[in-house]
């Protein structure tokens, strides 16, 4: 049996800069193991298997993304609430939960899989995949889909141990789950030749070791709300706050990503080199993209123990912390890798044209990615107050709705990737101001819990 304890600490006391960082970086550590799965994919794709290869994966990479979003914004709510438990001591609500929401994950990773095993022949299509890559398309897509029950049931069961505190347990699942991804795409393509086949039964056979050892951690704590996989200890009452967030954060990911999809239309209108130039930018993207991720992911956490706890003043600090300090780190660390990219770009792809024209795609976006500091940290610190409604309207009608009339209005003057990538900032900054807004008028408010 193991005590929770020791991984742990409180984020209602203590230093608040200090304890949202150290909450942060096993977040951060474990994002970027849980996306190194698909980017050593791609490494080994790119140099085994070529450009083809790499834009199938590239194809396929969005429509995974929007079928789980609705779980990951499950997660959201399950990270909410669960911290909330948690900070006031409500042990016998949080053993309801993790019961809840592990059978939730079963259920609705098995669903996934089923969808994803039927249709992905018919979402290729609508996305308009190109010919030359659509086969390979098809069997990479339908071979990862098997692996949907790991991926859902490892978020929403890491969204909770991160909500009491534990942000490095997770983290060590997704290192040993790195490896085996790390030795599983070596032995699949360079030694059996099973081609991007091979790069999705790797991901299958990782991902399911990370999910497999955080259910039995959660299994074996020896505190009261421990993991009994009893579907009698679910609770209606649970799963339906956790929907009060979660399915706004879930609608808001699918919402975005169909917006993506969209763009990703346009995309393979300028051929397999374009395709092939956005799939790794959206790889090296990673670098910035991840931390801001899980800075967002400490705020949520943070917000919501401090909410349970009462301390309203320190929720307030914490929040100035993270905008400014993160938007700051946000900038300086862009500046750095648009100047160091030729030489991270070399370990994605051998051609030259896909190198060239993801450096392009890179200049255009990085310099403003502080923007998506200032409205990650705003919509977190909202959701974990429970509203969740307003955040979700504010970021898909800036990401969908200005975001693909400005890729329009670009596209139609010139079409180039370059057009693409500006549509991106525009959308990211009409964001970031809208939620400043909306925090002003409604974060500063301690009631009302609804969503």
């Amino acid at each position: 049996m193991r005590n929770l304890k020791k991984n742990t600490h409180t984020l209602t006391e203590g230093s608040i800069w200090k304890g949202i960082l150290l909450f942060a970086l096993p977040l951060l550590g474990s994002s970027l193991i849980q996306q190194l799965y698909s980017t050593v994919d791609l490494i080994f794709v790119g140099q085994l298997l070529g450009t083809k290869a790499s834009a199938a994966i590239g194809a396929s990479g969005l429509i995974v993304t929007c079928l789980i979003g609705f779980f990951n914004g499950m997660a959201v709510g399950t990270n909410v609430f669960a911290a909330r438990h948690y900070g006031a001591k409500r042990f016998n609500e949080l053993k309801k939960l993790i019961q809840t929401i592990f059978w939730t994950g079963i259920i609705g990773g098995l669903l996934l899989m089923v969808i994803g095993l039927i249709f992905s022949p018919a979402f290729l299509t609508w996305m308009g995949t190109p010919k030359s890559i659509f086969p390979l398309a098809v069997r990479y897509l339908r071979i990862y889909m098997v692996s949907m029950i790991s991926i859902v049931s490892y978020n929403l069961l890491s969204g909770v141990l991160r909500a009491l505190g534990d942000s490095r347990t997770p983290l060590l699942y997704q290192f040993f789950g790195g490896i085996i991804n790390v030795f599983a795409d070596f032995i699949f393509l360079a030694v059996f030749h099973m081609g991007v086949e091979g790069t999705a039964l790797a991901t299958l056979f990782s991902q399911t070791v990370a999910a497999i050892g955080i259910m039995l951690h959660l299994y074996r704590l020896k505190e009261p709300y421990a993991l009994r996989f009893s579907i009698k200890e679910c609770s209606l009452r649970e799963f339906t706050d956790i929907l009060k967030v979660g399915v706004p954060a879930g609608v808001q990911s699918i919402i975005i990503t169909l917006s993506n999809i969209i763009i990703q239309s346009q995309i393979n209108t300028l051929g397999v080199t374009a395709v092939a130039s956005f799939t790794v930018y959206f790889r090296v993207e990673l670098i910035v993209y991840l931390p801001i991720i899980a800075l967002g992911q400490a705020v949520v956490s943070f917000v919501g123990q401090n909410y349970g706890a009462g301390n309203w003043n320190r929720i307030k600090k914490g929040n100035k912390f993270s905008i400014l300090g993160g938007s700051v780190i946000t900038f300086v660390a862009c500046m750095l890798l648009i100047i160091v990219m030729p030489v991270i770009l070399k370990a994605f792809t051998k051609d030259t044209a896909v190198a060239a024209q993801t450096l392009e795609i890179v200049k255009v976006t990085f310099p403003f990615y502080f923007f998506y500091t200032v409205l990650e940290c705003f919509s977190s610190n909202l959701r974990g107050f429970g509203k969740a409604f307003l955040p979700m309207v504010v970021t898909v009608v800036s990401f969908c709705g200005f975001r693909i009339a400005a890729l329009f209005v670009l596209m139609a003057q010139n079409p180039s990737p370059d057009k693409v990538a500006l549509s991106y900032p525009i959308s990211w900054g009409i964001a970031a101001i809208a939620m400043a807004v909306l925090y002003a008028k409604y974060g500063h408010k301690r009631s009302g819990e609804k969503a």
